[in-house]
């Protein structure tokens, strides 16, 4: 039993409470008052191979596929990322292109409001053209009956002027004229 006197060192070593690191390998060790010395044998190249054989194992098994996942993530998320920025772009040129869309359709209606106002100016002064035509017409018209009938009227005044005179000279004076 090789190591049961290494084993026991150590144990004692340790409930004593020296403080000190212990290297268990196959071969003997002294402990001395400075410390614990290793001698190492044939079993150390066994050890570093056994390493070297779990770190090719744990390539393989573990560490490789874990890459592979991760570089899959990883172009994967690059490839939403490029889809984000490209989506970004095209949400953009569309926000852009709406926006020009709604600047033209805003110049176009304030153009078509102006053309048909202006048709309505138009259609407005024609029509008050033709009122007023109407209207002037109308008026001398009216001016035409009113002369009209001022003579008229004159003329039968005049007819009757004579008797109103006399009526008025009658009263006036109290006799017959």
């Amino acid at each position: 039993m090789k190591y049961s006197g290494i084993a026991r060192n150590c144990s004692s070593v340790l409930k004593r409470g020296i403080a000190g690191t212990a290297f268990l390998f196959a071969g003997a060790s002294t402990a001395y008052a400075a410390g614990i010395q290793v001698i190492p044998d044939s079993s150390v190249i066994i050890q570093v191979v056994n390493f070297i054989f779990l770190i090719w194992v744990l390539n393989i098994i573990l560490y490789k596929p874990i890459r592979k996942i991760v570089a899959e993530r990883k172009n994967k998320v690059e490839g939403l990322e490029g889809r984000i920025d490209g989506l970004n772009k095209n949400a953009l040129e569309k926000d852009q292109a709406y926006s020009a869309g709604i600047k033209d359709a805003r110049t176009k209606g304030l153009a078509e409001k102006d053309a048909i106002v202006q048709v309505a100016e138009e259609k407005e002064k024609k029509v008050i053209e033709e009122i007023t035509v109407k209207a002037q017409a109308d008026l001398i018209e009216i001016r035409k009956k009113i002369v009209t009938d001022t003579e008229a009227v004159r003329m039968s005044l005049q007819k009757e002027v004579d008797s109103f005179a006399a009526q008025i000279g009658q009263k006036i004076l109290g006799r017959a004229v």
